[in-house]
């Protein structure tokens, strides 16, 4: 068995930690690995949650005992789970894997054939180490290459209003002013998540008209595509 082990998109980060059951579902998130390596550096204690119980098989779990000793016994792949050192030394030698959203974690994705595991990576003594959330890979790339199109925000008309990328943030202003800010998730071209809460996207837009509540991106907006020009149009 062969890995490929990258460094994660800004958009993959968001799949090193547990999304909501939907989303789990469409990804094919089999479950997630949490481990530390003991006060010593040098242990791996770990625990396992199933998120998609029905998808773990026989042939993923001994797949799965395979990539975790690939990673902690085979110097082919950088030693990156040998002891909390290395795991050190690897993440600070690909610079690139540092996360955004928390600069004491570093994201990798590990690709075998079927499957994909999202590492969430952290050096730091006290913390959790590793998390691990292993997904189908067929299921997985066909949600990423979905939510590349962006979310929809529309009117109760069904006009545009704006296109927000997987993963952005919206603020919500009341009437009287009051406001708050929100992350936005693709579920499918008609479908969104706001913080916890499934919407369709005109169910929406017609719950804040009906609120009197204005809608704008502040994180994430996908500029609108240029409209070709016809050959021979005046410039």
């Amino acid at each position: 068995m062969e890995l490929e082990i990258r460094p994660t998109t800004r958009t993959e980060d968001m799949y090193t930690y547990t999304q909501s059951q939907q989303i789990r579902s469409q990804t094919g998130c089999i479950g997630h690995l949490r481990a530390d390596m003991d006060s010593n550096g040098t242990g791996f204690f770990s625990s396992w949650e199933d998120h998609r119980g029905d998808l773990k098989t026989d042939i993923f779990k001994a797949e799965f005992d395979d990539v975790i000793n690939a990673l902690r016994f085979d110097s082919r792949y950088g030693d990156v789970l040998k002891d909390r050192s290395s795991l050190a030394r690897y993440c600070w030698s690909q610079p690139s894997a540092r996360m955004e959203s928390d600069e004491e974690n570093y994201g990798f994705r590990v690709d075998t054939d079927n499957y994909t595991y999202m590492m969430r990576l952290n050096p730091n003594k006290g913390m959790y180490n590793l998390y691990c959330y292993c997904y189908r890979r067929d299921w997985l790339d066909g949600h990423l290459k979905q939510a590349e199109r962006g979310i929809r925000f529309i009117d109760s008309g069904y006009n545009t209003l704006f296109k927000l990328r997987d993963g952005g943030r919206v603020r919500i202003t009341r009437p009287d002013g009051t406001s708050f800010e929100t992350s936005c998730r693709y579920i499918d071209d008609y479908h969104l998540e706001t913080g916890r809460d499934l919407w369709h996207i005109c169910e929406f837009a017609e719950h804040m008209e009906r609120d009197g509540n204005k809608v704008e991106p502040i994180e994430g907006l996908i500029p609108p595509e240029r409209k070709s020009r016809n050959r021979g149009e005046a410039r």
